[in-house]
């Protein structure tokens, strides 16, 4: 059996090519891909900012798609629902981290579209108890980015320990920052953002946010919390001295490049929280799904057809396109 897929080359580069895929495990469903988001996450695999975990990988972490064949053991799923994959992909589920519900920073666990093929390809494979079941109506290109980027940014609002009513900033304003910008504002917060780009700053502008600038700005009222979503290391002094003394600063990727030297009493005393994000638990994507719904929350999209793969790498990599971009399959 064999699908088209988007393969990494080693040099910053894909190339289309056909991919064998093995008839799904026990436990594992195969998915007819119809939509997958873009995440930064994929070019630092594919620019070989993350170690190389496996070479000639497809990448894509944001898929969904409907189940087309079930492994032997799988009970709930059946061929035709509408399910989600995710960058969570499987981990031991016997560690200590497991077993207290921080799976997310299992020694052993294993990503989409980096130790395994994603969905960047025709059809890709999951575990079921790691694929996410949707409404049989949800729109797969809107849904997408909710699938790493709305659930990132879920992860990270909740670590920042945003005060109600608080104000929150975001440091870079991509496919992550507008939605997590959504989901602070409906809860009551001013949100303000601080990124590079014009298309970023633009989308930034359409939503009522309390300051928009470049990401070095300084924001004219304090921060009670910040996001640091773009993966640059200089912002990291700059968003805590934007931070009230009793705040936090939370950087939400997984590369950034080197934070320079800070400094104890400018950058973090008076009780300055710094703090990480590594991937995600599953619970916290079964909750933002839910809240999502709730929210009813559509992400600003852009998106190209299956042919453009190497395109909308190359726009994300250079910030020509704003929002969540995202591979419609039925382009």
């Amino acid at each position: 059996m064999s699908t088209e897929a988007w393969i990494t080359n080693g040099d910053g580069s894909v190339t289309r090519a056909e991919r064998d895929l093995p008839a799904p495990a026990a436990d594992e469903v195969l998915v007819d891909c119809l939509a997958c988001g873009v995440c930064r996450t994929d070019l630092h695999v594919i620019d070989g900012e993350l170690p190389v975990h496996r070479s000639a990988v497809v990448p894509g972490h944001q898929v969904v798609g409907r189940v087309a064949q079930t492994g032997p053991a799988v009970r709930m799923l059946r061929p035709g629902d509408l399910v989600g994959i995710a960058w969570l992909r499987g981990t031991c589920g016997a560690c200590d981290y497991c077993l207290t519900g921080r799976e997310n920073l299992c020694p052993s666990a294993r990503f989409t579209g980096y130790d395994a093929d994603g969905g960047f390809a025709g059809q890709a494979i999951v575990r079921e108890p790691f694929a996410y079941p949707l409404p049989a109506d949800a729109d797969p290109v809107s849904t997408a980015p909710l699938l790493c980027a709305g659930i990132i940014g879920y992860r990270a609002l909740r670590r920042a320990n945003l005060p109600p009513g608080g104000h929150l900033g975001l440091y870079g304003f991509g496919s992550s920052a507008h939605i997590t910008a959504t989901m602070a504002l409906a809860d009551g917060a001013s949100v303000s953002a601080m990124t590079r780009g014009v298309a970023n700053r633009a989308l930034a502008g359409r939503m009522p946010l309390r300051f928009v600038g470049d990401e070095a700005s300084h924001p004219p009222d304090d921060l009670d919390a910040a996001i640091l979503f773009a993966p640059a290391g200089n912002l990291v002094p700059v968003a805590l001295e934007a931070t009230k003394p009793g705040g936090t600063v939370v950087i939400a990727g997984i590369h950034l490049s080197d934070i320079p030297v800070l400094t104890y009493e400018e950058h973090l005393f008076h009780e300055r929280d710094l703090r990480s994000v590594t991937s995600n638990t599953r619970a916290d994507g079964l909750e933002f799904l839910k809240l999502a719904a709730n929210l009813r929350l559509r992400p600003a999209v852009t998106s190209y057809g299956f042919g453009q793969v190497d395109t909308a790498l190359d726009d994300l990599r250079s910030g020509r396109a704003s929002g969540s971009l995202v591979i419609d399959f039925a382009a």
